[in-house]
């Protein structure tokens, strides 16, 4: 695919849709906090560019899977947020019916994949979808994510490997957030510059600006295009900033303030509104009024969410095992 226009109508869309997925992050922390949500919440404020600008260079049938910070990934690719909002709370009408919570995202409709809860265990399964496109000879292409803690585990390695050696159409995608839970990169190997491990496997690699969607569309986008060709795997460094806590149980001792407060000078949604302004691409008054729907729209999933019901008890066994193996599980 050619390279594609950055204009009115995208940055638009990027700015609605980043101050959304902030929103609706900001919304579950409140939430989990009243103990609406419980068990584990990984929130993705500061990472929206990586997102947008992934989104922007992906194509209709293209997949995309990821850790367990994944609640607006599905949301991007076109999940009704009511959705998501109800599994957060354990609802039935979530998208895994209130048994996945907030580690375990899924929307098959949308070709997203998860939402995975161990570490590094998504790698494997982006390569895997990967091959089974190669395999029947389809055109899609798999970004397969993780955080930069994941890159110590062999899972990853061994990944690489095969997806090099069967030329695979899969993209691997690290968000350097700059920290694995509490713990920095620099202390974590005795290197600082992840994409360089992908020259042990003979493959394209390089950093990414992870800050500016923009700059994330570019480096994505060559990546995919070289994959869909049927010229193999590509490991990108895309280095962002998450300006919350690893979890909501995370006291956040290993970095200060002013850390985050310089990040936030760069913060993706206040840059991205910058440039609609400084373009004219919109006024105050029109952002204003974006403002608005997004908070109205993040209302409306509180809403939905807190009105659908929990499970049934007599449902705990569905979509476990079959019927046939266990004939004493009934309807």
């Amino acid at each position: 695919m050619g390279k594609k226009r950055i204009g009115k109508s995208v940055y638009l869309k990027w700015y609605e849709d980043m101050l959304f997925w902030r929103k609706f992050e900001d919304k579950s922390a409140a939430l989990y906090i009243q103990q609406k949500i419980r068990g584990f919440l990984h929130l993705y404020n500061g990472q929206e560019a990586v997102l947008a600008g992934s989104l922007f260079a992906m194509e209709e049938g293209d997949r995309m899977i990821t850790a367990y910070r994944n609640h607006v990934q599905p949301i991007g690719l076109g999940e009704d947020p009511k959705r998501i909002m109800a599994e957060l709370m354990g609802k039935a009408t979530g998208t895994s019916g209130g048994r996945g919570g907030s580690m375990h995202m899924f929307s098959k409709e949308h070709n997203f994949f998860g939402g995975h809860g161990i570490v590094g265990g998504q790698i494997p399964l982006g390569a895997g979808l990967a091959f089974a496109d190669r395999y029947l000879k389809k055109k899609q292409v798999t970004l397969t994510y993780m955080g930069d803690g994941a890159v110590r585990q062999g899972s990853f390695h061994e990944t690489l490997n095969l997806a090099a050696m069967w030329q695979l159409p899969v993209v691997f995608i690290v968000e350097n957030n700059g920290y694995a839970m509490g713990t920095s990169v620099e202390r974590s190997a005795n290197h600082t510059e992840i994409w360089k491990l992908g020259l042990g496997y003979d493959i394209p690699c390089g950093p990414v600006e992870g800050m500016d969607p923009v700059a994330v569309y570019e480096g994505v986008s060559k990546a995919v295009d070289r994959a869909r060709k049927g010229e193999g795997p590509s490991l990108l460094e895309i280095n962002t900033y998450r300006y919350k806590g690893h979890s909501m149980s995370d006291a956040q001792h290993y970095r200060t303030k002013d850390e985050v407060a310089e990040y936030q000078k760069i913060d993706p949604i206040t840059t991205c509104k910058e440039v609609i302004l400084s373009k004219g691409y919109a006024t105050e008054n029109e952002l204003a009024s974006i403002d608005q729907r997004v908070k109205e729209r993040v209302s409306e999933c509180v809403q939905f969410a807190e009105e659908s019901p929990f499970p049934k008890a007599e449902e705990l066994y569905q979509n476990v095992y079959t019927q046939k193996d266990y004939p004493f599980i009934t309807e």
